[in-house]
C-alpha cells in the first residue's frame, strides 16, 4: 500500500510539475503568437470570418486533444473544420522551422489560456513527443 501511495505522489508531482507554465511562457508564447500567429488568427484570437477560423473560446480547441493540436500547428492543417458553428476549409502553414520545441509549447500554452480558453499548459515535451508522431491525418 505504501509503495502505491508513494508512487502516485510520484506521477502527481510530474504531471503537475509538467503542467504548469510561468509568467515568462506565456509572454514567450504572445511573442511569437504576435510574430507569427496573429496575421491570421488577429490579435485578438476572434480570426477571420469565412477565412481563418478563431481560436478564442474555440469549440475546437476545447474539444480536441492537445497533442492533435500540437501536430496541426508543427506540421499545418488543411480541409474543412469547424469551429464555434462556422466551417472553415483553409490552409494552415505549420510553424516555421526557426521556433524550438519550448516556442511552440509557449505559444500553444498561450492560446489554451488566452481568449477564453482554459486548455491549460504544453511543455516542450509534449511538443517533442507529438512531433515523433507526424502530420495529422
Amino acid at each position: 500500500m505504501f509503495r502505491v501511495i508513494v508512487g502516485l505522489l510520484v506521477v502527481a508531482l510530474f504531471v503537475g510539475a509538467t503542467a504548469v507554465s510561468t509568467a515568462q511562457d506565456v509572454k514567450n508564447g504572445k511573442k511569437v503568437y504576435t510574430e507569427y500567429c496573429k496575421t491570421c488568427h488577429q490579435e485578438n484570437g476572434q480570426g477571420m470570418p469565412k477565412i481563418y477560423p478563431p481560436l478564442a473560446k474555440s469549440d475546437y480547441i476545447k474539444a480536441q486533444p492537445a497533442e492533435a493540436l500540437i501536430r496541426e500547428v508543427v506540421f499545418g492543417k488543411s480541409g474543412k473544420v469547424k469551429v464555434n458553428g462556422a466551417e472553415y476549409n483553409g490552409v494552415m502553414a505549420p510553424l516555421p522551422k526557426k521556433y524550438t520545441d519550448k516556442d511552440i509549447a509557449d505559444v500553444m500554452t498561450y492560446v489554451f489560456t488566452s481568449f477564453g480558453n482554459s486548455k491549460g499548459s504544453v511543455t516542450p515535451a509534449q511538443v517533442a513527443a507529438a512531433k515523433k508522431k507526424g502530420k495529422v491525418k
